[in-house]
């Protein structure tokens, strides 16, 4: 896995074997940055990474200049990873165990970007779900983006903006 744009723009990042995870691909993460780089000021968004996995997408985040990281991820091999990567690089991520839909519902804190790359197994009725739980930790105008397979198509969810795909993946974004 590597970093593609920004302060720490070509450093790879080794990933160990036994996390349970699907890392975002380089080209679906690219993707991603373009667009977000003409809608945000990666500086002054504070952003919450949720089923965190590798931390891919924190990194990337933190390599554009955020300040304000939190990742979220049930395992604890993600986590711990993530804090080993992050002291590693000097980034500002706050990277905390626990299961992401219960962290949004007792979490207080607003964000202005929410990012979800849940399990891919989950249904529209799940995906669905989070947007409602997101939508209550956004700022004005913030942004929700889940990533997703792209044969599953959450058009229909309140708040739903456009879908990029990228490969096998899919982008969908939410606004407040």
């Amino acid at each position: 896995m590597r970093i593609i744009s920004g302060l720490f723009k070509g450093r790879r990042i080794q990933v160990p074997k036994n996390l349970p995870v699907r890392p975002t691909t380089d080209r679906s993460k690219e993707g991603l940055f373009n667009i977000l780089h003409h809608r945000i000021d990666f500086e002054c968004t504070k952003v919450l990474d949720l089923f965190s996995g590798t931390g891919a997408i924190s990194y990337e985040f933190s390599s554009r200049g955020a300040k304000n990281i939190f990742a979220i991820d049930e395992d604890k091999r993600c986590v711990n990873f993530i804090q080993k990567t992050a002291l590693e690089f000097e980034m500002d991520i706050i990277s905390i165990q626990g299961e992401c839909l219960s962290y949004l519902e007792k979490n207080s804190i607003l964000y202005d970007l929410i990012f979800a790359d849940p399990p891919y197994n989950y249904e529209i009725k799940d995906y669905s779900n989070i947007v409602i739980l997101a939508k209550k930790k956004l700022s004005n105008n913030g942004i929700i983006i889940i990533e997703h397979f792209k044969q599953k198509k959450l058009l229909e969810i309140p708040g739903f903006s456009f879908e990029r795909i990228y490969g096998n993946n899919a982008f969908s974004f939410f606004y407040l």
